[in-house]
């Protein structure tokens, strides 16, 4: 199936439109409507992006991060701990 450049780059517009409408209509600060916009902004965007690949052989000049939040909360927490907590936290898997 061949992508439709066009139509993804609308969809995008039209993501990018409610996205901006949901974040000036948000209720509250963690308003779930502001969250579901955002992932449809992303996947709209990845469309796009691979349409334009199949058909034009282009890419856009910019990355979407990667969502690794539940990684990187780890990673604080381990590196907050102190080397007496660690030996602390080994002993105690060991028992």
């Amino acid at each position: 199936m061949t992508a439709d450049p066009r139509a993804a780059l609308d969809r995008l517009i039209a993501a990018l439109e409610a996205h901006f409408d949901a974040i000036i209509t948000r209720r509250a600060d963690d308003d779930p409507r502001v969250d579901d916009a955002y992932d449809v902004v992303a996947d709209a965007f990845d469309v796009y992006e691979d349409a334009l690949a199949q058909v034009h052989g282009e890419v856009l000049p910019f990355v979407l991060e990667e969502d690794d939040d539940d990684d990187d909360d780890e990673d604080d927490d381990e590196e907050e701990l102190d080397d007496d907590e660690l030996d602390s936290e080994l002993e105690d898997s060991r028992s």
